[in-house]
């Protein structure tokens, strides 16, 4: 009993030694001015167009799936104070989300008994959205007191992978023209749509969000990211309107 006390009290005083060596480098750092952080969160959100066009008549479900993110920041705090300072990032993250709605009139491309067929679809579309992304954001931090900094800035991201996939039924499609060929999915009937090599391999937009450090060396995070262009290319026509990439990512980090 004697050596398990002994031994518990020396991992102890090793824990204790490690954590003070670890707050003496924060310190050190902190006073060079330099901040180092690894953040682990979730992006909470989807691909919408802004406004919501007519052809979607109704939104029946929507899941924001578990969007992963993992990244690493760097902060240069400026001037005696130390109060503004510049960031830049690497993230590896996740965006996408599953929907489901009732259109009309919706710009579709469907793969029906092996074939594609363009047109106007009106019925129940099921969509299912994923990216794997690299981004880089770049922003300017302002601290509010010791506990709290506020950021704001832009982000840029290279698409890794990404599907966008679903299906369409309960409805009929009109080919090419809103007075084109009539074909009917009825009675449990659907088609496919895939329209993922058409997805855009960048994307940019502005971010803003915050950090509240709980403990010396643990900060929760929160931050809004709102892109500016659609996330297909620009020469991809079958969906009329622009589908704009918003989330929110909600996580924790831990500082050097």
């Amino acid at each position: 009993m004697r050596n398990k006390i002994i031994t518990l009290l020396l991992v102890i005083s090793a824990v204790a030694h490690a954590q003070t060596d670890r707050t003496e480098a924060l310190i050190l750092s902190e006073n060079n001015g330099w901040e180092y952080e690894v953040k682990a969160g979730i992006n909470i959100g989807g691909a919408s167009p802004i406004p919501l066009p007519v052809e979607i008549r109704k939104v029946e479900s929507y899941s924001p799936k578990f969007n992963g993110t993992i990244e690493g920041v760097v902060t240069k705090w400026l001037g005696a104070e130390k109060k503004w300072g510049i960031s830049a990032g690497l993230k590896f993250e996740e965006k996408g989300m599953i929907t489901g709605a009732q259109v009309k009139a919706y710009g579709m491309e469907i793969i029906s008994e092996g074939s594609r067929v363009s047109g106007l679809w009106t019925g129940h579309v099921k969509t299912n959205y994923n990216s794997t992304m690299l981004t880089i954001p770049v922003m300017a931090n302002y601290k509010l007191g010791r506990l709290w900094k506020v950021r704001a800035g832009l982000f840029a991201s290279l698409k890794l992978d990404g599907d966008f996939t679903g299906s369409v039924s309960d409805g009929y499609l009109r080919e090419k023209t809103p007075v084109g060929q009539k074909i009917a999915f009825t009675n449990g009937n659907s088609a496919t749509y895939d329209f993922g090599s058409h997805l855009c391999h960048m994307q940019w937009g502005a971010q803003m969000g915050g950090t509240w450090r709980a403990f010396n060396h643990f900060t929760v995070n929160a931050d809004l990211t709102w892109g500016f262009n659609d996330i297909f290319e620009s020469n991809f026509k079958t969906i009329s309107f622009k589908l704009i990439p918003i989330y929110l990512n909600l996580g924790f980090g831990y500082r050097f």
